[in-house]
């Protein structure tokens, strides 16, 4: 069975609430994110999406990370199913999830690692010889 642990994104990019949303924006195009934790003395304390950033476009550069941040965060940890991350992603129609270990933010898993994983399991599948 597959595990967050085995398609989760490692050391994910972080913000803090007290960062303006023009720097949460800058990092998310830097690095193609669409969702971004918010860690507040190495501890979680929200998650912040592209769609929060774009609804304070005017007021990005007077705007806190905390301000429009969502923080009741839902997590899975490094041991969760794939499945279950991707019943959960869906359920609550949620682009990511943070990744914890105890207390600790170790990863984010994303629709798109999920996507990374199944085009990976088709290709692995369509390598297999057939089956009779």
């Amino acid at each position: 069975m597959m595990t967050v642990r085995d398609r989760m994104t490692r050391d994910p990019v972080t913000v803090t609430p007290d960062d303006l949303l023009a720097t949460a924006q800058a990092k998310m195009e830097a690095g193609g994110f669409r969702q971004l934790p918010v860690v507040k003395d190495e501890n979680l304390v929200g998650i912040l999406t592209d769609r929060d950033v774009r609804q304070h476009g005017r007021q990005m550069r007077i705007t806190k990370v905390s301000e429009v941040m969502t923080a009741e965060v839902l997590t899975v940890s490094p041991k969760t199913p794939l499945e279950e991350a991707a019943r959960i992603l869906l359920e609550h129609k949620i682009g990511g999830l943070p990744v914890m270990a105890g207390d600790k933010l170790i990863g984010i898993i994303t629709i798109s690692d999920l996507l990374r994983a199944l085009v990976d399991m088709l290709a692995s599948t369509a390598r297999s010889p057939a089956h009779p």
